[in-house]
């Protein structure tokens, strides 16, 4: 399971990319950088906590995971360096 700081980093690498995409596309369409800018950094405080919110409720469904094998105690055989013939 990931740590709260993992997930955290996580989304802020994953806005930082969908932020530098947001302020492109609003360039394009309004022409102006300063409108640009102010959308890129408003959606990067929301997104970022959506996401964070996203992949915390995530952790606690457990649908699509694998069961991690019941582990069975190791016998001496299998602990030992030394083969026995």
């Amino acid at each position: 399971m990931d740590t709260h700081s993992r997930s955290f980093v996580k989304a802020l690498s994953w806005r930082a990319t969908g932020t530098i995409d947001t302020m492109i596309i609003s360039l394009v369409v309004t022409g102006s950088i300063k409108l640009a800018a102010a959308i890129g950094g408003t959606e990067v405080v929301t997104k970022s906590l959506l996401f964070y919110l996203h992949e915390r409720a995530w952790l606690k469904i457990p649908y699509g995971r694998h069961k991690k094998p019941a582990s069975s105690p190791a016998t001496e055989a299998e602990l030992s360096p030394v083969k026995k013939s």
